[in-house]
């Protein structure tokens, strides 16, 4: 018989079906390391694939809607009034007073139904966390916080909270919070400078007397002892507190939606910012002045 010739099929001829298999499952396993080309050669992978796309850093907001403050003695207004008494009024974070002119007054157009005061007179950073839970149920859009100070004003220096048992709380109430209020914004104040304190205070005589009461021992008591373990004394709660500044600034600055502000610690105050009651803490016009530095601090534009 006559032998038929197949049609001439140059490219399977020469591969053959087993081989087009072979090419484009080579093809198929090779994806992640490179592109096959039309060919069933690779071409460089460079520009064949676009980056994924880098997250955007959370947006710092100068208007919240919002304000919870935490705090001690100074937050709500202790000894600005009245002797011995709160009187948030005159806060100068949530107060209602228009002479202090407070943050909330300034940022939040609703400040009566939209700003809540929990901070509380003698507070340690170790009360913290049992604020920030009062403060997770209102969903503030800005926390404020000013505490640190009862935590050096002790009885005497040996008895301050020690620097690393003070970092451990407020990390840990930075990590509670941002798991409570995700979303939420923090502004974080410098403990204030306890020295100048007691530099300012020191100079009215009623003012020595109401601090034999047992106002911040560690600091004050003695305040016209001038010898050199005095001044050692004084210098060692200086340092405790700007230690205790430093971790402040160290957690919140891990804190994308967290702004420290070091100017609390730094501002030159004088008596007259000073309560009439105890020349300690802040009268009317130094929670105004704490109020303007927060406002300045919070409101700058986002770098």
């Amino acid at each position: 018989m006559t032998r038929i010739d197949r049609p001439f099929r140059p490219w399977r001829s020469r591969f053959g079906l087993r081989s087009v298999r072979t090419v484009a499952t080579a093809c198929a396993l090779l994806t992640a390391l490179t592109a096959c080309s039309a060919d069933g050669g690779s071409a460089s992978r460079s520009g064949a694939s676009a980056k994924r796309p880098a997250k955007r850093a959370p947006v710092w907001r100068t208007d919240p809607g919002s304000i919870a403050a935490l705090g001690d003695s100074i937050t709500v207004g202790f000894d600005a009034c009245t002797v011995l008494s709160d009187c948030p009024e005159v806060s100068w974070a949530t107060g209602t007073d228009p002479k202090v002119d407070s943050l909330a007054r300034r940022l939040v157009a609703h400040p009566a139904t939209h700003s809540w005061n929990f901070a509380k007179t003698g507070a340690l950073m170790s009360d913290l966390p049992d604020q920030i839970a009062a403060a997770a149920d209102r969903k503030p859009e800005l926390v404020t916080i000013l505490i640190g100070a009862n935590d050096a004003c002790r009885h005497d220096v040996g008895t301050m909270t020690p620097k690393a048992a003070f970092r451990t709380d407020f990390a840990r109430s930075m990590t509670y919070l941002r798991r409570a209020l995700p979303h939420t914004q923090v502004y974080v104040a410098a403990v204030p400078d306890l020295l100048r304190l007691w530099s300012e205070g020191r100079k009215n005589p009623l003012g020595k007397q109401v601090w034999k009461l047992g106002i911040c021992g560690s600091m004050l008591r003695d305040p016209d002892d001038l010898t050199k373990a005095a001044q050692d004394r004084r210098a060692k709660v200086r340092d405790r507190v700007q230690a205790y500044n430093a971790a402040l600034a160290e957690v919140c600055g891990k804190d994308p939606l967290c702004r420290f502000d070091g100017s609390v610690f730094d501002y030159r105050f004088t008596g007259r910012q000073l309560s009439t009651w105890d020349w300690f803490h802040p009268g009317a016009g130094g929670q105004k002045e704490l109020a303007e530095l927060a406002f300045r601090a919070i409101t700058r534009p986002q770098r």
